[in-house]
């Protein structure tokens, strides 16, 4: 790969081929529990500086940061049930951009307010996550995916900014053997030295690796030594829901892995987390979906490598903020990867031609819900597996850890 084909496939800014691919989806860019009624909080998406806010009467805006007057970010701003002020000289916005007052100015005049609307993208809400559309218009439905809608669960929401191109977190997805040595054998040996518990299925070898695309994506496949295509891990496998999301769990535990670019260096990563109770127990109820950080770094500012997305994070920012692919070596254990690196380009040729890409929806049949695959008894350990996912994975960092251990125990 060429360094002028690595920037087509890494760049996100406006204007670029993935970044009009990536704005014909929707991206979460944060939880409804940090947006209470008459708040605001600054987001950068696919290169953009923005404000998201939320009005006094509950009505959700995204417009652009900074003020039109003189450029005063509105992170600051009052908000009431109309819109946000600029802290500076009042300037007020509403959720569409249009300016409806300029304080200083005793005239308010409907030429000069009309010449003061600022950029403003569409925002929503589903499943406790804030959502926003900065594609052309008119805008897709937000696809309604199971994990978002699904009931008789409780959830929980992990999150990071990471200091690297979405693209090496995402190609990740579709680089099955990884898990073996980098989750199995470097995390064994981490966890020794800190005389923790090892784990116990990470390591087993793959004897083949299979990817299929389907409507939403790609379907990921192994089958490991002493197993067979009867297993779940190749039989149902688990989806890389284009462009940006992983779905991954087993049993009552269901995730997806969602990364959101920021800009071309950096990369906001939510894990978005149900937990469902064994059939005919019910989910105690859950007023709010509670947000927490998960951490990779330690207090001397190294790696954490002894949980299984500290090893993933440490892969992904060692390769530099933006990975150069000039100088790799591609075997045949990486085709997964230049499947994915192909189909983001095709899709880009649909959206150069005036078409919709993959998994855009419109329509509302469609949409009511969307389910996908998900393997139920991963590398064929049953709950024995489930327990080194939670003690092993971010999920030791959830404030509902004991709450998920209790629930699952059901399952």
């Amino acid at each position: 790969m060429t360094p002028e084909q690595n920037d087509v496939l890494t760049s996100v800014g406006a204007g670029t081929r993935m970044g009009e691919l990536l704005r014909r989806y929707w991206f979460p860019i944060a939880a409804s529990s940090e947006l209470p009624a008459g708040s605001s909080k600054p987001v950068k998406v696919l290169g953009e500086s923005l404000v998201l806010f939320r009005t006094t009467a509950g009505k959700l805006g995204l417009i652009a940061e900074r003020c039109r007057h003189r450029g005063s970010s509105l992170r600051c701003g009052h908000i009431d049930d109309e819109g946000i002020s600029c802290p500076y000289h009042g300037w007020k916005y509403d959720a569409s951009g249009k300016c409806l007052s300029m304080p200083a100015e005793a005239v308010q005049k409907p030429a000069l307010l009309k010449r003061a609307t600022t950029a403003a993208y569409p925002a929503e809400e589903l499943g406790g996550l804030v959502f926003a559309y900065l594609g052309p218009q008119p805008s897709p439905l937000l696809p309604r995916y199971d994990l978002f809608v699904m009931d008789n669960v409780i959830r929980d929401i992990g999150y990071a900014m990471i200091p690297c191109n979405w693209l090496q977190i995402m190609e990740n997805s579709v680089d099955p053997t990884h898990v073996e040595w980098l989750h199995g054998h470097h995390m064994a040996e981490q966890r020794k030295k800190q005389q923790l518990p090892v784990p116990t299925h990470y390591a087993r070898h793959h004897t083949r690796i299979g990817f299929d695309l389907f409507e939403y994506g790609i379907v990921k496949r192994r089958v490991l030594e002493g197993g067979s295509e009867n297993d779940d891990d190749w039989k149902v496998g688990h989806p890389l829901i284009f462009p940006c999301t992983l779905r991954v769990g087993t049993q009552g535990q269901h995730r997806f892995q969602i990364r959101v670019p920021v800009d071309d260096t950096h990369t906001l990563h939510f894990w978005y987390s149900c937990y469902q109770p064994a059939e005919g127990k019910t989910a105690p109820p859950q007023e709010s979906i509670p947000m927490y950080e998960v951490p990779w770094l330690d207090a001397d500012g190294n790696f954490l490598t002894d949980f299984v997305d500290g090893g993933d994070i440490m892969a992904w920012v060692t390769q530099g903020p933006v990975a150069e692919r000039s100088p790799e070596m591609l075997t045949s254990s990486d085709k997964g990867i230049v499947l994915y690196r192909q189909l983001l380009l095709d899709q880009a040729d649909q959206v150069d031609s005036g078409r919709d890409p993959m998994g855009v929806i419109r329509c509302a049949q469609t949409n009511s819900r969307i389910d996908f695959s998900q393997e139920k008894n991963k590398f064929r350990s049953g709950a024995s597996f489930l327990r080194e996912a939670i003690e092993m994975s971010h999920v030791r960092y959830s404030p509902m850890k004991q709450q998920i251990i209790e629930l699952l125990g059901n399952a």
